[in-house]
């Protein structure tokens, strides 16, 4: 599904990444960590086209990113839902259309989507904040709105950077529960995290791998974390 052959990413002449390897199954949940400054957003980026890499190979959905046009990899990220550590929404419009941003801009704002649109912002347990503005929203709703925005295009993966950074323990598990969830329905699921807590927690649940970068490349993390 995604796949990196000896990717490297380098910004400025400074090597941020180097040699990785790695792919990502269909139906597989990861947790990706590494202290802070050692790369995580930059190895998201990779994996959803953002970024290219400087040397080896990106392949996404069986295409090398290196290749795609602008058109391409627009329509091929349209399948990778991505939650974002920031939570940047547009203060001036509800919610509900936040959430919708992606329908409109893709074109596919039909009556069925609206109908989807209803279900998914239930699903996160956002009934009643369809009219809310972003900046009446609580830290953990907001994380929520943000993930119903990664998953309104039905995407086969989603990539989580710091989803639980900014909520309490509470709405941590809430969100993971949310993210084990999709990954029953067939999701690929990455989480970036420095939370060790989190990653214990969710794998008394779900089967997942751990993935931690450090000295700019990629390792499989011990079991005893």
């Amino acid at each position: 599904m995604i796949e990196l052959e000896n990717a490297a990413y380098t910004y400025g002449g400074e090597a941020l990444l180097t040699d990785m390897t790695l792919t990502l199954a269909p139906g597989t949940f990861h947790f990706l960590t590494g202290p802070s400054g050692a790369g995580k957003t930059t190895f998201l980026k990779l994996l959803y086209g953002a970024l290219q890499a400087t040397e080896g190979a990106v392949r996404i959905f069986g295409d090398d990113v290196t290749g795609l046009s602008r058109d391409q990899i627009a329509l091929m990220r349209r399948r990778v839902g991505v939650v974002h550590q920031d939570c940047q929404f547009l203060d001036h419009l509800p919610v509900a259309e936040n959430v919708a941003l992606p329908l409109t801009v893709s074109g596919q704002a039909t009556p069925d989507q609206v109908d989807n649109l209803n279900e998914l912002m239930g699903w996160v347990g956002l009934h009643g904040k369809f009219e809310a503005l972003p900046p009446q929203l609580s830290g953990g709703e907001r994380q929520r709105a943000a993930l119903a925005r990664a998953l309104i295009l039905s995407p086969d993966v989603i990539l989580a950077d710091e989803p639980t950074g900014n909520v309490d323990w509470e709405m941590s598990q809430r969100l993971l529960r949310l993210l084990i969830e999709l990954n029953r329905m067939g999701k690929t699921v990455m989480i970036a995290t420095h939370d060790l807590a989190l990653i214990r927690a969710a794998k008394a649940h779900v089967q997942a791998r751990v993935l931690r970068i450090a000295g700019r490349t990629l390792h499989t993390a011990g079991a005893d974390l």
